[in-house]
């Protein structure tokens, strides 16, 4: 479907955003995470133990809504969360054994549904879509570590 001309970049960007989003709710509803849940997920998976900073620089999410994700987190038994050896002002953050389990059921769904959402484009317009996502989100990020 082409962009319509009364249509904006920002309802577009939006609304697929909520079609994914309630497509991947709907497949991992039994699992209550959320896309961004997940990301943070990945990102605690990858590193040893990186702090808050660390996750919102890998993530883009804004500390503030980085915070409340990891509390989330921690309440549901998926995160721990311990003072940094290194510095005490932040906390590194480790994947519980209940927090591996529900990554490495949510990842294969997570790769089906974008999958799904990508079978939309022509093979070469998917890798276009996200490298021009990426480029659009990466010039205008606000620095936030």
């Amino acid at each position: 479907m082409a962009l319509r001309s009364n249509t904006s970049l920002i309802h577009a960007l939006h609304r697929a955003s909520q079609v994914a989003e309630d497509r991947f709710t709907r497949e991992l509803g039994d699992f209550d995470i959320t896309p961004r849940q997940l990301a943070v997920l990945a990102v605690i998976d990858a590193h040893d133990g990186p702090s808050q900073t660390d996750i919102v620089v890998e993530t883009g999410i804004d500390r503030s809504t980085l915070a409340d994700i990891v509390r989330r987190l921690v309440k549901r038994g998926l995160v721990s969360r311990k003072r940094a050896k290194n510095d005490v002002r932040a906390y590194a953050v480790k994947l519980t054994s209940d927090g591996s389990r529900v990554l490495a059921t949510a990842m294969p769904v997570l790769a089906r549904v974008e999958a799904e959402l990508l079978e939309a484009l022509p093979v070469k317009k998917r890798v276009e879509l996200v490298g021009l996502l990426e480029d659009l989100t990466g010039k205008h990020a606000r620095p936030e570590a």
